[in-house]
């Protein structure tokens, strides 16, 4: 199964709290960091709630 590369490059402050948990059940904890998530439909929809937060990459195999 194929990975994503997620990474925060905006603050969560002034989110609303679902999105604070997505970002949480990512992974992901400050400005900077980068998680590899698979690539599942679950993750995809984690990543689309907070698309405003994350910039999302394909790795490459």
């Amino acid at each position: 199964m194929s990975q994503l590369k997620a990474t925060q490059y905006k603050s969560a402050i002034g989110s609303n709290q679902a999105q604070r948990d997505t970002l949480r059940s990512l992974g992901l904890r400050r400005i900077g960091h980068t998680v590899d998530v698979q690539d599942t439909p679950q993750a995809r929809g984690m990543l689309h709630a907070v698309r405003h937060l994350v910039r999302v990459e394909e790795e490459q195999a």
